[in-house]
């Protein structure tokens, strides 16, 4: 069978590049990077995470790297491509809601990463991810045009109605259904991949993702090869054009032997 010719593959990192079981990036993936870096083809970091939080993977020698779930695009080396803040109305509205009804919630910007009213739960994420909890925002003195993504601790039942409300100009998307990233409307890791694609001159014909939560289907969809990791979720394996094995059992370099890219 004729596979596409790949110059370029996109990776999330929680529960694709980075184990939750282990907090480590398996070995065999280790080695997969580097034989397509050695092959010339570019390997991106595309996650939801902060610019901030990524710097336990950046030892594994990307080219670049879509933070913000596309709201902060940069090169390893320093070049910022593309960042695009939420609204600060949206903003304002988080601040003026959380005065009166209880909600936990972070803003992240390019400087930093803060949050409001931390619960078990919450402390329990965080450890889960191997992340420590970021210090607690004074909602009284919130830069609101500095902020790139934020995460509002709600389920997934509640989130329509709070985003239809309280942030209108803004778009949800979730990998756990303890909290959904919001970004600005028309933002994805999509975007993030287009900008890429433009900077190093590459197709989208020769492009492949893996990713395992929400906020990778837009990804997924968009490049020539998606790959849904064995332990992602139902919804995001049901639009990849392929499915490998768990994070644990090398599943990112079972899917690049499968697609004969190594």
């Amino acid at each position: 069978m004729q596979y596409p010719t790949i110059k370029a593959v996109f990776f999330d990192i929680d529960g694709t590049l980075l184990s939750f079981t282990t907090h480590e990036v398996p070995e065999s993936t280790k080695e997969a990077i580097k034989q397509l870096q050695s092959q010339g083809i570019k390997v991106i970091v595309s996650t939801g995470r902060s610019i901030n939080s990524i710097d336990h993977i950046k030892q594994l020698d990307f080219d670049g790297f879509i933070t913000f779930n596309g709201g902060y695009c940069v090169t390893t080396d320093h070049e910022v491509l593309f960042k695009q803040a939420l609204d600060p109305r949206d903003i304002q509205s988080v601040l003026d809601y959380a005065k009166q009804k209880p909600l936990s919630f972070s803003f992240m910007s390019e400087q930093e990463i803060t949050i409001y009213d931390v619960t078990p739960e919450i402390a329990g994420m965080y450890a889960h991810l191997n992340l420590p909890v970021p210090p607690l925002v004074n909602i009284d003195n919130v830069d609101t045009s500095s902020i790139l993504q934020t995460n509002i601790f709600l389920g997934p039942e509640d989130e329509k109605a709070f985003m239809d409300t309280v942030m209108p100009n803004s778009v949800a998307s979730r990998w756990t259904p303890l909290f959904a990233d919001v970004n600005p409307k028309g933002q994805s890791k999509q975007v993030g991949i287009d900008i890429f694609c433009k900077h190093f001159g590459i197709e989208l014909s020769q492009t492949m993702a893996f990713g395992d939560g929400g906020n990778d289907i837009t990804m997924l969809k968009h490049v020539a090869v998606g790959v849904a990791m064995g332990n992602a979720n139902p919804e995001v394996k049901e639009i990849a054009d392929y499915v490998t094995s768990d994070v644990d059992q090398d599943g990112i370099w079972n899917a690049l032997k499968h697609f004969q890219v190594l």
